[in-house]
């Protein structure tokens, strides 16, 4: 028998989170964000569920190369665009939309081009990432709006705080001053902007990680926005264990019992993607009740202290994340971000695909 382990992914729910960004999106475009894989779900499986989006917007060109392998005809966003002189013949084989976010990604584009493509000018608004600033930006324009070998032309930038303090009001009036003489569309809505911000909205948006149904904000729970769980990685107990007060469990004996406890042993370590540095304390769900984690995470288990759940025994289910618990807890418990959560699923977990 395979080890219990397993993460399911709900096309229904990146369905409804698709069709929640778009009741935000104010009539933009989406491009569905499916980059790192589509955030650990499966790119070519986030793309079946999410075909009602308007494109989809990778990272690299091998998840390009698998969408359209998978039949995927809608047009493909590269964020950070080529990387060398060698992409430039893959972004007319599959017909891909380019970002162009520095004065050598765009000479070596325009040099290497034989027909036309669509193209994405970013614009360094103060995040300070990519993007060209004021004292390039309008040669940048100027280059690719007379090419020939650009057939349209759209703006874009990424805010560094739709989810914060600061919002997005003073990037926003820094992309619109710059880039006020010209013409073009643009592109500026992450997941917490669609959400926050309808000003911040364009022509097209971006959803990330609320498409895969966590919420970008750390005071706002998915649920009350509206997001489903698109992942829900399951496990079981595979081993009980009775502590008298004193005793101590894990690896450098970090936890020691207060008083009698029960302590479960799930398969689950971070061998399998969860965060080795999750502390006691951590949510995880046995039998459905709420349960915390006691001593350190291992390679290949997890020690849970079930006292509050009388039923727990071997072969009881285990949610450590997902469905009933959402990954948003677990990360912030965990000291990190859904996001990594996520992303960091490993191979040898089974996945399947649930409506």
């Amino acid at each position: 028998m395979p080890r219990p382990i397993r993460a399911a992914i709900s096309s229904g729910a990146l369905a409804n989170n698709l069709a929640l960004a778009r009741r935000h999106a104010g009539g933009a475009k989406i491009w569905a964000v499916v980059k790192a894989n589509a955030y650990g779900h499966g790119v070519e499986r986030a793309a079946r569920a999410l075909a009602a989006a308007d494109g989809f917007a990778v990272l690299d060109f091998q998840e390009a190369a698998r969408l359209r392998a998978a039949g995927v005809t809608r047009p493909l966003l590269m964020l950070e665009g080529i990387f060398n002189a060698a992409d430039v013949p893959l972004l007319e084989k599959y017909s891909l939309t380019p970002v162009v976010h520095s004065s050598v990604q765009l000479e070596t584009l325009l040099a290497g081009l034989a027909g036309p493509v669509d193209a994405y000018l970013k614009v360094n608004s103060g995040m300070n990432r990519l993007g060209f600033t004021p004292d390039t930006l309008g040669a940048a324009y100027k280059s690719l709006k007379e090419s020939p070998r650009i057939r349209s032309l759209t703006l874009m930038t990424h805010f560094a705080d739709a989810d914060g303090a600061s919002g997005v009001k003073a990037q926003l009036e820094w992309f619109r001053e710059m880039t006020k003489s010209f013409d073009a569309p643009c592109s500026l809505a992450n997941s917490a902007a669609l959400l926050r911000f309808p000003e911040a909205l364009g022509a097209w948006v971006r959803p990330g990680i609320m498409l895969y149904g966590c919420s970008p904000f750390a005071d706002r729970s998915a649920e009350s926005l509206g997001l489903e769980p698109a992942m829900t990685l399951t496990s079981e107990v595979i081993g009980l264990q009775r502590l008298r007060a004193g005793e101590r469990i894990g690896y450098g004996f970090s936890y020691e019992a207060s008083g009698d406890l029960t302590v479960a042993v799930v398969a689950c370590g971070y061998a399998d993607g969860y965060p080795r540095h999750a502390p006691a304390g951590t949510p995880v769900l046995v039998n459905g009740k709420r349960a915390r984690i006691v001593g350190r995470v291992s390679m290949d288990m997890i020690t849970v202290d079930v006292s509050d759940v009388p039923d727990a025994a071997i072969g009881s289910p285990v949610t450590l994340w997902g469905k009933g618990l959402s990954a948003d807890e677990v990360g912030a418990a965990s000291g990190t971000l859904s996001y990594e959560l996520l992303c960091k699923v490993t191979p040898r977990v089974p996945v399947a695909e649930v409506p």
